[in-house]
């Protein structure tokens, strides 16, 4: 096949260091949320009953360890490691789950989390390590 130019090349870094760079930032942010619910139970308010109905202190409790789950694995996706990728891409879906259970707590939070999961799993599922 062909070779590939310095310009694709540097692409395939560029969107894996960006996907490590997206989920340390989602990790902490998650972090922060989880202890906004811990903290004090009446920074969220549920404004429709909805079928599914979780207490917010043990919910902050779940974002603050993904928090610090994902950004430790964003961490990883640094230094490029098959493993950190395969990590990665399984923490954001465990991510887009956790978020859309959230919706009814944060909802424009949760769809900017869930988007940028999304770009996550899309930047390290594309990226060829080999190509770099």
């Amino acid at each position: 096949m062909s070779e590939k130019s310095p310009a694709e090349q540097g692409i395939a870094a560029g969107t894996s260091m960006g996907a490590a760079v997206i989920l340390v930032t989602v990790g902490i942010i998650q972090f922060f949320q989880g202890i906004a619910a811990v903290a004090e139970n009446e920074v969220f308010v549920v404004g429709i009953d909805y079928t599914y109905k979780f207490d917010l202190t043990t919910w902050g409790w779940i974002h603050i360890v993904l928090g610090v789950v994902v950004a430790a694995i964003g961490v990883a996706l640094f230094t490029g490691a098959g493993w950190a990728r395969i990590a990665a891409i399984v923490i954001a879906a465990i991510s887009i789950i956790a978020n859309f259970m959230w919706l009814p707590y944060y909802p424009w939070w949760s769809v900017l989390i869930i988007a940028l999961d999304v770009v996550v799993i899309w930047a390290v599922s594309t990226w060829k390590p080999q190509a770099v």
